[in-house]
């Protein structure tokens, strides 16, 4: 596959590009859905593909194809320099500056290959958690969902680089809603590791989901939170969940540059309090495994914030020549048939010296809110606000963590938010999904977040999520 991207690359040039780079993916995945004891879907699938994108005359063109034979690929690559082309007076000036030859191929550790493994076994560990699940009457609905993929991808370029890229995930997730004198209580939550699915085969599933009913069976008969702004104990779910919807967004490179994001102008600016330092990485445990982005640039760890002070911005190529930057390996495509723009890896809060008790200690009335069980929200990467479902949390009086809460919501502004940070945990938790991912101009793509155990001094509660 190596030499037909690199023929593609050579007729993108001799059509004229000044850039080229082929794509090809392949994805195989399976997803079974269990509810209430009984089978429900079985799904798997297998997709591949390749794209070709071309620079030529300041503008971009980008073609892919199903049909990798190479009389169809080459006629993508026609198309992909007639769009650049015809592109030329309305798009702005495109450039991706120089970058060094890479050759690499890496991938994720396994030792069981997911599509090796018999349906029937992948049925039998979903059918065995359901069931776990549904511990009483309280609990009107149990749904398991186990899933895996493998998604390969190989990167040529005209500058010579050869990059592949293995990455293979493998998850679980519950969701259990109890229901208790009218009321009803939903508590969802997920494990899921970039590894194989002896990942699978070596958790306790059936303890994990029934873990979540037994929550779900707690929260409906709990108090709902009272609603206003309080001092809070954020723990690593919901920390990294913030981070990454209501400050992660916003350093993207490609909302910098169009002055979409809130952090536009602020580089070098203190955005919170000297103990704030804030990551993007492409390799962590527990995280979603980056090693290169899909124009074949390395990721490693780029500092977002540093004691407190914006240093940077998430960059392609593009927009690091835009800015005058180095590019951060952050130009991420949902497949083949997307082009690259400006994405999140694993992005997380460096951790610092204080105990879940230490951070409680001084708190005379708030709450520990926590992630697990947490909804959607909402976010504006302009103005920097964020509204954010929680779920089940604890009430904290007088230092001592108390009785639990019903889910909530949460909300404020991030800056707001990150400057009344004033004590950081030391414990690290940083955890991905095989379920979905974070949405961006129509794709989705897989990424971690996470932190330590936090102290917010300001932040809205607002009851019932």
């Amino acid at each position: 596959m190596e030499d037909v991207l690199a023929k593609l690359v050579d007729e993108a040039r001799e059509l004229g590009a000044s850039y080229s780079e082929a794509r090809f993916q392949e994805v195989v995945t399976s997803a079974i859905t269990v509810e209430n004891g009984l089978l429900k879907t079985y799904e798997s699938d297998r997709l591949r593909g390749i794209g070709v994108r071309v620079l030529l005359g300041g503008s971009w063109g980008y073609c892919s194809s199903s049909d990798i034979e190479l009389s169809q690929l080459k006629k993508i690559v026609r198309r992909a320099i007639k769009i650049a082309r015809s592109s030329r007076k309305r798009s702005l000036e495109a450039k991706v500056g120089t970058q060094k030859t890479i050759r690499d191929k890496v991938g994720v550790e396994m030792r069981m290959e997911a599509d090796e493994v018999p349906p029937e076994e992948k049925v039998r560990i979903g059918i065995e958690a359901n069931k776990a699940a549904m511990i009483s009457d309280t609990i009107k609905n149990a749904t398991t969902r186990l899933g895996t993929f493998t998604d390969r991808r190989l990167f040529v370029n005209s500058e010579g680089s050869n990059v592949e890229v293995q990455s293979s995930m493998a998850g679980l997730q519950q969701l259990s809603v109890a229901a208790s004198a009218g009321r009803m209580e939903r508590v969802s939550d997920g494990e899921s590791r970039c590894a194989g699915f002896e990942f699978i085969q070596e958790e306790d599933w059936t303890r994990f989901c029934r873990e979540i009913s037994e929550l779900a069976t707690k929260a409906v008969d709990a108090h709902m939170p009272a609603p206003g702004t309080f001092e809070v104990i954020a723990d690593p779910d919901l920390i990294g969940l913030i981070l990454h919807e209501a400050f992660g967004h916003a350093s993207e490179g490609d909302l910098v540059t169009t002055k979409e994001s809130v952090l536009q102008g602020k580089l070098e600016a203190a955005l919170a309090g000297p103990d704030v330092t804030i990551y993007d990485q492409g390799i962590i445990e527990g995280g979603y495994f980056v090693p290169y982005d899909d124009e074949g640039t390395p990721k490693s760890q780029t500092t977002i914030v540093e004691n407190g002070t914006l240093k940077g911005y998430l960059q392609s190529r593009q927009t690091a020549m835009e800015m005058h930057k180095e590019p951060t390996g952050n130009a991420r495509a949902m497949s083949f048939d997307n082009h690259p723009i400006v994405r999140q890896t694993n992005y997380y809060m460096k951790p610092r010296d204080y105990s879940l008790q230490e951070l409680a200690e001084d708190i005379e009335n708030g709450y520990y809110i926590k992630g697990r069980g947490a909804g959607g929200g909402q976010v504006d990467v302009g103005g920097g606000t964020f509204t954010f479902a929680v779920g089940p949390s604890f009430l904290i009086e007088k230092g001592e963590i108390g009785e639990m809460v019903r889910g909530t919501t949460v909300s404020g502004t991030v800056l707001e938010t990150l400057g009344t940070i004033d004590a950081i945990g030391k414990d690290l938790k940083v955890s991905t999904s095989a379920f979905g991912g974070c949405g961006k101009g129509g794709q989705m793509v897989r990424v971690g977040h996470g932190g330590p155990h936090v102290r917010i001094g300001k932040i809205t509660l607002g009851g019932q999520a």
